[in-house]
């Protein structure tokens, strides 16, 4: 039974195309995943089955009652609301239909025989479709979910702006979980989630008995998790059954062949148009030559394969700084209340440190307090000499109205436009994406032009947050190896344990020293 099906779906932005004559389906049962490298259209994709972006051209076709839930990367949580409050959110149908129940309680008071008959009748009809649903034990099972993913102890009447990202992720994915919708839109699940949580999504997803569809640059966490591949590149949606390590073996075997076939197709065009330009002009050979030509001008064309710019990066060094980085004397961080112990800690020159530990214990905020950007409850931050920093941010602003060009010309003003924009191609940018405005671009491409101001500045220290974020499995790896071959010191925020552990000299559990409940 198909429950999505897409049919000759085409979408651009300007004269940018992401799909071209595009068709989809998605069975009862299947976990879909959905890959392909930064910037070709996978956010996009969700965006239009669910309705958020209209297609340009293309059908998108629902089966009958079908409920789907998205779990949205850029979706936004209001000031004011609580965790309890977007939890209860999930239930919002089932609270509607018992503001009717009520409306319904107060009509039959005036309500003649006849119309006290109907109003019997849907109120019959209402109250079962709360008790089918446990209306009566939402409370109940708000508690539960938010017990499974950690939140509880947070506080339910903790106001969702004061979370951190990785917090709001579970919020969202909490809500999602507590609608139990007959279809799952995982949109990059894993972003800003610890190890534990991380681990727990996998056993759910893996046992999950309806259908889902999964974005996510984690390949271990997706081969584990789906049994069906759509690739998405060139404009073009491929469908592969199978997990994502059977995904790849396929899909280098079809690059193979193509360039064989490409390649034997070419030496038959050259040799064809030889025999065209040597006989054409003679006439015992020109009928023959004619022939010829006729073959060539009725060729299917096999293209040529192609790969997108894989990134290139590269760090430059500063002058060697003092022995030590920096040192804390009694640091206690946080903004209006403590997220830790007195903490007594130090960074010595060459070292390689990574911090680890769940959301919203301070990771972040202690980054910023050692940089100087955010000022501490208490006690004192020294910074070595002679420092050169680096600094990944984990999130471009929401605000940023610049295009990529302008981004980094602002900062780095001496550059010419040639080495403005060799600098965001050596990346993995090309020129549709150099021009375009920062808002408009994907996560990874965003954190691309995020990695494209650090990597152009000499330093000795690299101060990164989260930058394995939104990175597509090319430029993961990439990066990895120019953080091996970096020779200064790196102090690091990450939760993936198959990235860090190539290149730490340390791994601080930041849960020893936090304060919040963990």
């Amino acid at each position: 039974m198909s429950i999505l099906n897409v049919e000759n779906l085409s979408h651009g932005f300007g004269d940018r195309a992401i799909f071209e004559d595009v068709s989809f389906r998605l069975l009862k049962g299947e976990h879909i995943g959905l890959v392909g490298v930064n910037g070709e259209g996978k956010s996009t994709f969700m965006s239009i089955v669910t309705g958020k972006l209209a297609p340009d051209q293309g059908k998108i076709e629902w089966a009958k009652n079908v409920r789907a839930g998205y779990l949205d990367q850029h979706a936004e949580l209001k000031a004011g609301d609580t965790i309890g409050t977007v939890l209860k959110a999930a239930f919002d149908d089932l609270f509607d239909i018992e503001k009717r129940l009520n409306e319904l309680y107060e009509k039959m008071g005036e309500a003649d025989e006849k119309q006290l008959e109907e109003y019997m009748e849907e109120t019959g009809t209402l109250q079962e479709l709360l008790n089918a649903h446990d209306f009566y034990m939402i409370d109940a099972k708000v508690e539960e979910v938010a017990r499974a993913l950690g939140m509880l102890d947070l506080g339910l009447d903790r106001d969702v702006t004061e979370l951190s990202g990785g917090q709001r992720t579970k919020v969202l994915l909490a809500k999602l979980l507590l609608q139990k919708p007959d279809i799952l839109l995982l949109d990059e699940p894993t972003n800003y989630l610890d190890e534990e949580h991380i681990v727990w999504l996998k056993r759910y997803l893996t046992e999950y008995e309806n259908a889902f569809i999964l974005i996510s640059h984690d390949t271990e966490f997706m081969n584990d998790v789906v049994n069906v591949i759509y690739h998405i590149k060139d404009c073009i949606l491929t469908r592969y059954a199978g997990d994502y390590k059977h995904f790849l073996e396929v899909y280098e075997v079809q690059k193979a062949q193509q360039e064989a076939a490409y390649n034997r197709q070419q030496q038959e065009i050259k040799d064809l148009k030889d025999f065209v330009a040597r006989n054409k002009a003679r006439v015992a050979t020109r009928n023959m030559a004619m022939s010829r030509q006729k073959k060539l001008d009725k060729m299917d064309m096999i293209s040529k394969v192609t790969e997108k710019p894989k990134p290139e990066f590269r760090f430059l060094t500063a002058r060697t700084p003092g022995k030590y980085i920096f040192e804390t004397k009694e640091l206690v961080i946080g903004y209006d209340e403590p997220l830790s112990k007195p903490l007594t800690l130090y960074m010595e020159r060459g070292s390689k440190i990574v911090l680890t530990g769940a959301n919203g214990i301070g990771k972040t905020t202690l980054l910023k307090s050692i940089l100087g950007q955010i000022k501490p409850i208490s006690g004192s931050v020294q910074l070595g000499e002679y420092l050169e920093i680096g600094y990944f941010e984990q999130e471009t602003s929401p605000d940023i109205s610049t295009t990529c060009l302008e981004e980094i010309w602002n900062e780095f003003p001496s550059f010419s436009q040639y080495e403005v924009r060799s600098a965001l191609a050596k990346c993995g940018l090309t020129t549709e994406h150099i021009e375009s405005k920062i808002k408009v671009l994907s996560g990874g491409e965003q954190a691309k032009v995020r990695l494209c101001k650090v990597i152009n500045k000499p330093s000795n220290i690299l101060v990164l947050d989260e930058p394995t974020n939104h990175l597509d499995v090319y430029a993961k790896d990439e990066l990895i190896r120019a953080l091996k071959e970096y020779t200064g010191s790196i102090l690091m925020v990450c939760h993936e344990p198959e990235f860090y552990k190539q290149i730490a000299t340390e791994v601080w559990d930041c849960t020893e020293w936090t304060t919040r409940a963990v």
